[in-house]
């Protein structure tokens, strides 16, 4: 048997089936399309779902696929197991009603021993315990011996998911030889170790699950199958484990030549070389698709995945990003299939990079604060760390719980882990509820249950125009008439204003006839597509079947259409400056400024913004003309127009072009050329979601309004300062350095003051068994001041045992601190501290050198500091 590559084996199976009469599909995004069942695509079939269920028509009756897929389920067991991974592509065939048992095995028996070449005899096909239809197809027409066809139960041949299309499968298993197996004598097909291994799995789609485990029999029966790449690779190439496959060893060898560490050297090591190998691949799949990480959803799992990669890198001694390299070799093994990966292999490694440096902050700065909690509940005597602190570092710091549980337990302290998870699953129920709440809004679901044809939106090409009043509401219920003074929603047959919409705000205006004045405040749509303009009115009486005027409050939808003609122009130019990647996630149209919310991996910098800014301010100025075109979603795809991600088109679409700038699908009401945006600046950016950051804008007047603030302030901080605003940065420059020399001058003093108290103290030591017995109290001081103090006196004297004690807000903070030839001598300042601070009632700990603790009892402080002595006398070495 010729030992075929990975990537040869996937050309092999989809070039077999198209043979058959198969259409060849590429790998399905990893992002579900439409399926809200699934984070992201786990098998061959999930992206099918529609095809099998008869919801939508497929292509062709006859698929084939190579499927790129993720699994977490077993996470812990990747690198322990040969069998386990994350990422895996899966082979598959499938029929929707079109052909079924008999040609689904034929063929996955040809395949695997005329066009694989493996032996037959080593082969050993399953169908289900009462499957007889399978199992004839395989004796009697495959001519396999009814002695090597195995019958097995529901759990390992019958493929069911609760309800809906289900059916009994037919696996193919490959027997690996005795060196892979278990050694026990009733080894066989089925058996738990790694000898008989399942290659090829074809689910026969017959029946329909009620939901209750009454089955009936489909009228439309499909095949589903599946065939692990790596798997079939392992097994042809004759290799002990799927990370041993000639495309996942480069990426291993890879992580050996970055990290130093050669591959058998140790189970320990290589379970964290195979880790590294298996997340990585997954993870610059799932960044190509689109993934990017975050702390829930899919990208929740892709920031696990590297971080659990880095964490095991650092495990091997790496402490340097390396990752991102790592990548550019998955990239180059998976290119010929995947040839997306190359076009965006920039984009996959600054992704990689960013989340693993960000990580290194991560572990630096969670660290230090860490530190920090652990001394404070050591210094209070505590001994359970609280699951609202370790909730804090990682919701605030990102700090995995699982790291803090480990060092808070060498610390002899206890996470608090079901308070921690109490909180976690209070923050998931606040994001629900939020997601709830902005899912609902009024114009997408409000409807009056009018039987009415729909408004017809006018204004597009109109400022105003007369329409007929077809219904009044008041106070939640259908009137005839509103009177001045009365609050309504009018619906017209036709108008000029824009009901909030795609992120625009609503017009605002006036609908009169004559005196009879009625001021719109807000315009929303309801179920039918039936604008409801809310308002008051101001004088006289409107009736239904009035005929009226509709006019808008045109100086305010003009400072609404340069924000959302300016707001395409931004678009575009965050593309053009950050990449591809970035998509629109919302956006808030208002007069003259944007809210605009798109999806990037960190935050921008001084210099990225400014040259978004002259991008914009270019193509404003460049006067270019604004045209809308309506056409059909599908010409509009042909023109080249971007879609927003995840929005929703009707038959007709608006393509907004922008000189040949910009081309977007839109509703909202725009300019007709780039230069009456008149100029654009870019207030703010900060992100508001994992993954996702806002850029705050403001345009035309507003730009304007907010120079003449700025100049107005300058003026005023120029003159607090006695300066003039050409020298203001020179004067803050001044008075910044003045402040810091400050500041040093300060702590010099400080310092001496503490050096000289040390001094004191130290001149007052008494001799004890050859040491130097240091105690005193330190006014007023804070940790880091006797801190200071001890690290003077254990660098002064290497026989030097002291302990000081300061009290703040009736807190006793103890330090310990032995130099190195009492530590010699038996003395070590964590067993002092011990001592000492339980004799006020507190509990402390720390190194041979430098311990902390904490006291309650200030009545008691004098009488532990003068057990020092006897405790030294007892303890040092005879």
């Amino acid at each position: 048997m010729k030992k075929y590559g990975l990537n040869e084996l996937r050309e092999m199976f989809l070039s077999f089936f198209e043979s058959k009469g198969h259409l060849r599909l590429p790998s399905f995004s990893l992002i579900p399309k439409n399926d809200k069942s699934l984070l992201l695509i786990n098998s061959g079939m999930a992206p099918m779902k529609p095809w099998f269920t008869g919801e939508q028509e497929p292509p062709r009756r006859q698929v084939c696929t190579c499927q790129k897929c993720i699994r977490t389920g077993d996470i812990e067991n990747i690198g322990h197991t040969d069998r386990h991974a994350t990422y895996f592509e899966m082979l598959g065939n499938f029929s929707f009603g079109d052909y079924f048992k008999n040609e689904a095995i034929q063929w996955c028996w040809e395949f695997l021993t005329q066009v694989l070449g493996l032996d037959p005899d080593r082969l050993y096909p399953s169908v289900y315990l009462e499957d007889d239809e399978a199992f004839e197809i395989w004796e009697k027409v495959v001519g396999i011996p009814p002695e090597r066809i195995y019958r097995f139960g529901r759990e390992d041949n019958f493929w069911d998911h609760g309800s809906g299309p289900c059916g009994p499968c037919s696996e193919v298993y490959y027997d690996r030889g005795p060196k892979y197996g278990c050694g026990r004598p009733d080894c066989t097909v089925g058996c738990d170790c790694d000898r008989y291994v399942e290659v090829w799995n074809n689910v026969f789609s017959q029946f329909n699950n009620d939901g209750n485990n009454n089955y009936t029999e489909l009228a439309q029966k499909n095949i589903d199958t599946g065939m692990g790449l790596e798997r079939l690779a392992m097994v042809c190439q004759d290799v002990k484990s799927i990370f041993d496959v000639d495309t996942v060893m480069k990426i291993t060898n890879k992580v050996s030549e970055l990290t130093g560490v050669t591959y058998g050297q140790s189970r320990e090591r290589d379970v964290s070389l195979r880790v590294i190998t298996d997340h990585i691949r997954s993870a610059t799949m799932m960044i190509c698709d689109g993934v990017l990480p975050s702390n829930e959803g899919r990208g929740y799992v892709l920031r696990r995945l590297l971080r659990r990669a880095a964490r095991h890198g650092k495990l091997l001694g790496t402490n340097e990003p390396f990752l991102s390299e790592l990548s550019a070799t998955v990239i180059e093994e998976n290119a010929e299939a995947y040839p997306d990966l190359v076009e965006k292999k920039d984009y996959i490694m600054r992704i990689i990079k960013s989340e693993e440096e960000s990580f290194a902050k991560t572990i630096d700065s969670g660290m230090r604060i860490l530190n920090e909690l652990v001394f404070e509940y050591i210094e209070k005597g505590e001994s359970l760390f609280s699951g609202a602190d370790a909730f804090k570092l990682y919701d605030t710091y990102g700090f995995p719980i699982d790291l803090t549980i480990e060092i808070v337990q060498e610390a002899g302290l206890k996470v608090d882990r079901a308070a921690f998870d109490e909180l976690m699953e209070q923050q998931r129920e606040r994001a629900r509820a939020a997601r709830a709440a902005m899912g609902d809004l009024a114009w997408s679901s409000t409807d009056l249950g009018l039987d009415l044809k729909p408004t017809r939106f006018t204004g597009y090409e109109k400022f105003d125009d007369t329409g007929k009043i077809l219904a009044i509401v008041s106070e939640g219920a259908l009137c005839s008439s509103v009177r001045g003074g009365e609050e309504a929603i009018l619906i017209l047959d036709k108008t000029p204003f824009y009901a909030a919409a795609g992120g625009q705000v609503a017009d605002t205006g006036k609908i009169y006839a004559g005196n009879n004045v009625f001021e719109v405040s807000s315009v929303q749509k309801d179920g039918g597509d039936k604008y409801l303009h809310h308002g008051k009115m101001l004088s006289g009486t409107l009736s239904v079947d009035d005929v009226v005027t509709a006019s808008i409050d045109v100086e305010r939808r003009r400072a609404i259409m340069r924000a959302h003609s300016c707001t395409h122009l931004l678009h575009k130019a965050l593309r053009s400056v950050l990449g591809s990647h970035v998509e629109q996630a919302g956006s808030l149209v208002t007069p003259d400024s944007i809210r605009f919310d798109f999806t990037h991996f960190s935050a921008l910098t001084p210099e990225e913004i400014d040259k978004i800014d002259s991008i914009v301010n270019e193509a404003v100025l460049a006067g270019m003309d604004i045209t809308v075109t309506e056409t059909s979603p599908e010409k509009a795809k042909e023109m080249g127009a971007m879609a927003l991600f995840g929005e929703k088109y009707g038959d007709a679409v608006r393509v907004v072009k922008m000189g040949d700038f910009s081309m977007e699908l839109c509703g909202g009401t725009h300019l007709d050329n780039t230069a009456k945006v008149g100029c654009y600046h870019t207030v703010s950016e900060f992100s508001v979601a994992s993954g996702v950051r806002r850029i705050e804008a403001v345009v035309g007047k507003a730009v304007l309004a907010r120079l003449s603030q700025t100049n107005s302030l300058i003026n005023q901080v120029a003159a607090t300062l006695k300066s003039n605003p050409a020298e203001l940065e020179q004067k803050a420059e001044q008075l910044v350095h003045e402040q810091r020399e400050s500041r040093k001058l300060i702590e010099k003093l400080r310092s001496g003051q503490l050096r000289a108290e040390a001094e004191r103290l130290f001149s007052e030591a008494r001799a004890a068994s050859g040491l130097k017995v240091v105690t005193g109290r330190v006014p007023n001081a804070a940790a880091e001041d006797l801190r200071t103090m001890g690290d003077f006196l254990r660098d002064k004297d290497e026989n030097v045992v002291a302990v000081l004690a300061t009290v703040n807000n009736g807190k006793i903070t103890f330090l310990a601190t032995c130099g190195k030839n009492a530590i010699a001598e038996g003395i070590k300042a964590g067993n002092l501290i011990k001592h000492v601070t339980a004799l006020t009632g507190g509990s402390g700990g720390g190194k041979p050198d430098t311990a902390m603790g904490g006291g309650k009892d200030e009545r008691l402080l004098d009488k532990a500091l003068g057990a020092v002595y006897d405790y030294i006398t007892e303890n040092v070495k005879e």
